[in-house]
């Protein structure tokens, strides 16, 4: 969402050509491959942990701190590996996101009246809610001290960070298809309509110097 948003700033006449349906396919591939790929890595690692402490999680799903802790000693360091391949995607996730908004913010101040950056400032902003909502939720979830750890608090970091971002992420878009579907639609009718009232006078004339 970022780089939509980066390209519809800062390279408005190219959006269609660098966000094409190409483009899209292979960013989701792309997404859905690293993904795929890490929980792959940390499923097969977790499954050839002992657990030592039973197998009933705290969660409403299986977390890796969560299963850890029912970890035989010491056999949590075989998930060190794994963590920080995930750390280090996380981290140039995150790096991608601060380069596009800096680009973005940037752009937005050159814009000469405030109505126009105000205008594209409100498309940036649903977009960074949902990252600070799943930077800061999850952050305090893996970072917290143990001292102020409880199941609830865990049970509601956890839905936070987990299952509500990619719910607000589908709203944002679809809202924004509907928006722009209801925008577009009058431009398409008048672009449709034009031509049509053009070639009819064209018509008239070309049979008025007929007769």
């Amino acid at each position: 969402m970022s780089y939509d948003r980066y390209i519809a700033i800062c390279k408005p006449l190219h959006y269609g050509t660098l966000l094409g349906s190409r483009a899209c396919v292979h960013m989701a591939a792309a997404a859905w491959a690293a993904g795929f790929l890490n929980a792959l890595l940390h499923t097969v690692n977790i499954f050839s942990l002992p657990l030592c402490q039973g197998n009933a999680v705290d969660q409403f799903f299986c977390e890796i701190p969560q299963i850890l802790k029912l970890s035989c000693s010491h056999s949590y360091l075989r998930e060190d590996g794994p963590l920080d391949v995930s750390a280090c995607l996380c981290f140039g996730c995150f790096v991608f996101i601060v380069v596009s908004y800096v680009q973005i913010f940037r752009a937005v101040m050159r814009i000469a009246s405030e109505q126009g950056r105000h205008k594209a400032f409100s498309t940036c902003l649903p977009h960074l809610a949902v990252v600070s909502l799943f930077v800061s939720t999850g952050a305090f979830a893996y970072l917290k001290p143990p001292s102020i750890s409880s199941p609830t608090l865990v049970l509601v970091l956890s839905v936070l960070y987990s299952v509500v971002p990619p719910k607000l992420n589908a709203f944002i878009y679809c809202f924004r298809m509907i928006r722009q579907t209801s925008l577009s639609a009058p431009l398409t009718a008048t672009s449709t309509a034009t031509p049509i009232k053009f070639h009819y006078w064209s018509f008239h004339n070309y049979c008025d110097k007929e007769h």
